[in-house]
This record gives C-alpha cells, sequence and structure tokens, in this order.
C-alpha cells in the first residue's frame, strides 16, 4: 500500500469533497471499530455512576448518603485510577504490538471485569473489580483513537474524531436503558450485561488493519534488527519528555486533567443527586427517573462532541476549548446550585451534557495531532491518562465534600471551578489546527 492510499484516495486535496466522500472501505472499517470498541467502553465504565447509589446500600446495608457517598467516591476514584494506569500502560503497548491487536486486548479486559462486578460481595469487591475494569477502558481510548488518527486523510480526520467520541454517548445512552429496565430488577444484572463487548472483538480480528503509519515503524523496526543495526532509543513514555515534544507532553496532560475532573467531579453525581431530588419529591422508585436524565445527558453530548469537531476544522482547537471551558465554568455551577426540581433537572440535562460530558472529543481530536508516529499512541495515553489520574481525586474530593455540604449538588458545582485552569492553560498550547499529523 502506498503512503497516499494510507492517507486516502489520491483525490483527497480536492477541498470540494466533503468530510465523508473518498473514504476507503478499510477507512470505514476502522472508524465502525473505534466507534463500537468506545461505544462499550462507555457502557461498561459509566454502569457503575448508574448504580452507585443501588449497589452500595445494598452491600453496606444502609440508605446513608454520607457512608455512601464515601465509599461511592472511593470506588469511582480506583475505577478512573484503573482507567488512567491502563490508558498509560496499553498506550505504550499499541505503539510496540500495533492499535487493533491492544484494541483486543483492552476490549477483553473490561468486558470481563465489567461481568464479574455482578458477583461482588462486599463494597471492596466491587472496588477491585471496578479498577480491573478500568484498566481496559482507559487502554482502548489510546488505541482506538490512535487508530483513527492514522487511517483517516487529515482533510476528514477532526470529524471522524468527533463522530467516534459520540459513541461515548451511544454508550452512556445504552447504559441508562439497561438500567431503565434491567437496575429496577437488579443491580448485579446490570453489570452482568457488560461483558457482551468481548463479542465485538470478533469483528475487530476479522477485518480491521493495522494502519500503514504504524506498519512503516514496525517493519522498520524489524529491517534494523534484521540487519543488525541497534538503536538506543529510550522507551515511548521517556521520549515524550525530549526538548521537541515536552511543550506538546505537558499542555496535553494539563488540558486533559482540566475536561476530565471537570467532567467526573461534577457530572458523574449527577444520577445519584437525582435520586436524592426525587427521593424529595416522594417518589419512591428513582430509577426511571436517573435513566430518563441520563438519555437526556447523553442526547446534549453527541451534539457536543460533533459540534466541537467542526468548530475546531473553522476557528481552530485553542478557541474551541475555550468556548467549551468557558460554557463549561457557567453552566455547571448554574445547574447544581440553582435547578431545584426534578423537571428543570431533566430539560436542562442536555446543556450538561454538550459542555462537560463533551469535552473528550477535543481531547481526541486535538492529543493525537501534538505526537509523532513512533510515540502517538502513548502520548496521548499519557496525557489523556496524566488527567485520569488526577481526576481520580475529582470524586474522591466530591465524596467528602459530599459528607462537608450534605449534598451531591453542592460538591458538583465546587469542583466545576477547574475550568478556570484550563482557560489559563490555553494561552501556552500550540495551535494545529490545518497541519498534517505529525510522522
Amino acid at each position: 500500500m502506498s503512503t497516499a492510499s494510507a492517507a486516502g484516495p489520491p483525490f483527497v486535496g480536492n477541498t470540494n469533497l466533503k468530510w465523508y466522500q473518498g473514504i476507503t472501505r478499510q477507512q470505514w472499517l476502522a472508524l465502525t471499530a473505534a466507534f463500537l470498541g468506545w461505544v462499550f467502553d462507555s457502557m461498561d465504565a459509566n454502569m457503575y455512576a448508574l448504580v452507585l447509589v443501588p449497589s452500595l446500600s445494598s452491600l453496606l446495608h444502609t440508605n446513608a448518603m454520607g457512608e455512601i457517598g464515601r465509599l461511592g467516591g472511593i470506588i469511582m476514584a480506583l475505577q478512573l485510577a484503573g482507567w488512567a494506569v491502563g490508558g498509560i500502560i496499553f498506550g505504550m503497548v499499541a505503539d510496540y504490538i500495533g492499535r487493533t491487536r491492544t484494541m483486543l486486548l483492552t476490549i477483553l479486559i473490561y468486558a470481563l471485569f465489567t461481568g464479574l462486578s455482578a458477583l461482588s460481595g462486599a463494597w471492596w469487591h466491587l472496588a477491585i473489580f471496578r479498577f480491573m475494569a478500568g484498566l481496559g477502558i482507559g487502554g482502548e481510548w489510546a488505541s482506538g483513537v490512535a487508530l483513527i488518527a492514522e487511517t483517516w486523510p487529515d482533510r476528514s480526520r477532526s470529524k471522524a474524531t468527533a463522530v467516534m467520541q459520540c459513541a461515548f454517548g451511544v454508550g452512556y445512552f445504552i447504559a441508562a436503558v439497561v438500567n431503565l429496565y434491567i437496575g429496577a430488577i437488579n443491580w448485579r444484572l446490570v453489570f452482568l450485561v457488560g461483558i457482551l463487548p468481548a463479542f465485538i472483538t470478533i469483528f475487530i480480528r476479522r477485518y480491521v488493519h493495522e494502519p500503514e503509519r504504524w506498519t512503516r515503524i514496525r517493519d522498520q523496526r524489524h529491517a534494523d534488527k534484521a540487519a543488525g543495526v541497534t538503536k538506543k532509543e529510550p522507551i515511548t513514555i521517556a521520549q515524550l519528555f525530549n526538548r521537541d515534544l515536552i511543550r506538546g507532553t505537558v499542555v496535553g496532560a494539563l488540558l486533559s486533567i482540566v475536561a476530565l475532573l471537570g467532567y467526573y467531579g461534577s457530572a458523574n453525581w449527577l444520577p445519584s443527586w437525582v435520586i436524592t431530588i426525587v427521593r424529595a419529591e416522594g417518589i419512591k422508585n428513582p430509577t426511571p427517573y436517573v435513566s430518563h436524565v441520563i438519555m437526556m445527558l447523553t442526547a446534549g453530548s453527541m451534539v457536543g462532541y460533533l459540534a466541537f469537531g467542526y468548530i475546531a476544522d473553522v476557528i481552530g482547537r485553542k478557541w474551541t476549548f475555550a468556548i467549551y471551558y468557558f460554557c463549561g465554568l457557567i453552566i455547571v455551577p448554574s445547574y447544581f446550585f440553582w435547578v431545584k426540581t426534578y423537571t428543570m433537572v431533566f430539560w436542562l440535562a442536555p446543556v450538561l451534557g454538550i459542555f462537560t460530558v463533551a469535552l473528550p472529543a477535543g481531547l481526541a481530536i486535538y492529543l493525537p495531532e501534538l505526537f509523532p508516529t513512533k510515540v502517538r499512541a502513548t502520548g496521548q495515553g499519557f496525557c489523556f491518562n496524566a488527567g485520569r489520574i488526577i481526576s481520580a481525586l475529582g470524586p474522591l474530593v466530591s465524596g467528602y465534600l459530599v459528607m462537608y455540604f450534605g449534598s451531591f449538588n453542592k460538591a458538583a458545582g465546587t469542583i466545576s471551578l477547574i475550568f478556570i485552569v484550563g482557560l489559563f492553560v490555553l494561552f501556552f498550547a500550540p495551535e494545529t489546527k490545518g497541519k498534517p499529523l505529525p510522522e
């Protein structure tokens, strides 16, 4: 395969083409695989937030929200920590063994341990299983984003990546539907459904090829080894701190910290907050109300995902991040501090989704553009999951804020102040709009 074919058909320079025109079958298959992997990644990742209260009420034999908030925050933090560790480790793995092989491995990991979460007999069992599932959840994103970035042509890359990121909203929506119809029966059955993504690995293994950008690097390594040429290169994660890459590494990590801490420290408490609101309104079964709000949240997030890709191609990556961070700074505290009724929570949830849940769309577009092919998965995995490591503190801190304030909404609104940091970091971020993907 020629270099031209790897980047798209020979006529990709025709700017009259729409982003989805002139795309090869293998490019569509790569997008399909990454989309499905991220759908079920999101589904398995968000199941815990949806069943946090009923699962811990059952395991702890209490309805005391303070204790549920404290231990629920610890478990959520461990899941995010697993996500972070897995993203960094499997990002490096993807640079050495390939994008599709790493996707296969990580999907199997998160499917297995989400299913095993159904067998938890104590809160710390659930904590262990969520940490292990997090390893696969984090690793799948790093390999999937690299697959799209290196397979699709430059003119279509940001929009294809935005479409892939919509899968997170789709997965969250599916998790809400599962919770709506199955969660009311038993929270354990919700986790049991999470094992189903293992079956998509059959499709990926059979139909999806490694991108040519990566295979060229792999073949060169093999050729050098066969010829007895030894290149003393540091491991990929160490290369991120070379003089020519360190700016992108630091900026990418900080932007990820802001985006993910803002999301997980606030919007991820939405299901628990909804439960307290509907119970205060005299509703005994909150499960369908939680699911309906999450459906609205994810509907808004999908608008936010797609919008980020289009806006970033028009005004640039930095200004698009600035818009999302500024709106998040205004909307999140407004939503959690001043919305008082279930009806308002329901109808305003899409707005929250646009500016919190959709933020990773920007990271998926921007991070691959900061690193060359040989360290791309490592670089984006490190930056995104350095954000995970710090954002793991978000649920932990907000869990204690729940105890301090006595409510989920005040804790979530306070954490959203992190968006101020993001606006400051953007002054140092390189603009990558219109530039080819680094080789």
